[in-house]
């Protein structure tokens, strides 16, 4: 479904990231693994390694800390080496738990850079290439806690609901040029972040969470890409400006 097309996913060493970067390439994408480090954080191969040993594809590695506009500007040129940028998939984010009393200016800056900033620059960088390339696809990684607040993730929730609200802007700006944006709202998806970071998975968190979910599992990153595929693939050509909430009926039901 991608077959020629270029991907750029941020944050794709490891997670959803990786997951999305080998659907889109089993789908015929070439990709540029943009994040700020190379090794997965579950281990293993190197995303970009690993894709073009199981698909006739290219990727490469480009080290990006996405607070760093000039990072982004250097992962979509990169793209430029495989015939230009045709999707930008602004995955890279952090998550975490906290007492809204206690919050530290640091402690907000770090994540708001990460989850707003980098998702907002990207957007820019990408769609500056996709502008002039006659259109492409632009998908940002959101969160349920985009649609709803949460005492115990206050910083969190405030970072994915502007992301959700620039998606929807990005869509209107960018439409009329050809480039459709996009967001996912995952739920519970057993990454390292909801096993190492705040830990849900494995803990007894993980049983009453799931008593929320309709559909009584958690998710998977491979549930996440997906998703992102769609989004990615002629299959929602009308589909912009939407957030495609992935969360197990959990959001709609509670």
């Amino acid at each position: 479904m991608l077959s020629g097309d270029t991907a750029v996913i941020t944050g794709a060493a490891s997670g959803n990231g990786r997951a999305i970067a080998r659907q889109f390439a089993e789908e015929g994408a070439d990709i540029v693994v943009a994040d700020i480090r190379e090794e997965p954080r579950q281990g293993g191969q190197p995303t970009h390694e690993l894709v073009t040993e199981e698909h006739d594809i290219e990727a490469t590695f480009v080290e990006t800390d996405v607070t760093d506009t000039d990072d982004l500007d250097d992962a979509v040129e990169a793209a430029e080496a495989f015939g230009g940028i045709d999707h930008m998939v602004n995955n890279a984010g952090v998550f975490r738990s906290e007492e809204f009393l206690e919050v530290t200016e640091e402690e907000y800056e770090f994540l708001m850079d990460i989850n707003v900033r980098g998702v907002f620059f990207g957007a820019q960088a990408a769609a500056r290439r996709l502008v002039d390339n006659g259109g492409g696809t632009i998908i940002n990684l959101s969160s349920v806690a985009g649609l709803e607040g949460s005492a115990d993730h206050v910083t969190y929730t405030a970072s994915k609901g502007a992301v959700r609200l620039l998606t929807y802007s990005l869509a209107a700006k960018l439409g009329p040029e050809g480039v459709r944006v996009n967001a996912i709202h995952p739920g519970l998806i057993e990454t390292s972040m909801t096993t190492e970071d705040v830990p849900i998975f494995g803990t007894e968190a993980e049983e009453q969470f799931l008593q929320t979910v309709p559909l009584g599992r958690g998710g998977t990153p491979g549930d996440v890409a997906d998703a992102a595929l769609y989004l990615a693939s002629d299959l929602s050509g009308y589909v912009n400006g939407e957030s495609l909430v992935l969360d197990g009926g959990m959001s709609s039901s509670s």
